[in-house]
């Protein structure tokens, strides 16, 4: 499964959800970075080969458009379906081989 990591305003719901189908989600408040800009989110993503997942998806395409050599990126649309959200997350995760580099779109509808 997926080593993730969750920006400031990810819904823990949804963090919570993903666990329960396996995968290693850390928050950045868990990672006692609160308050790090999107930059720095990454940054820190890239040194712990994590995939950031977000629902701040024009910051973090910009991102990704200066630099792919990351774990990857999954922007999400926001979405009060918290179990659907994770399970779509969880979808896009298991049909990559891999997400180095990558940045994945998940919307309302799958």
């Amino acid at each position: 499964m997926a080593g993730l990591y969750a920006d400031e305003q990810f819904p823990r719901p949804v963090v919570e959800a993903l666990r329960r189908f396996g995968h290693n989600v850390v928050t950045v408040q868990e990672a006692g970075q609160a308050g790090a800009t999107d930059p720095n989110v990454l940054v820190y993503a890239i040194a712990n080969q994590l995939t950031v997942v977000t629902q701040n998806r024009r910051d973090f395409i910009k991102l990704h458009q200066l630099n792919s050599h990351h774990a990857g990126i999954i922007v999400c649309s926001e979405n009060r379906d918290f179990l659907g959200l994770a399970q779509r997350i969880n979808d896009a995760i298991c049909n990559e081989t891999s997400l180095q580099g990558k940045l994945l779109r998940v919307s309302r509808s799958g």
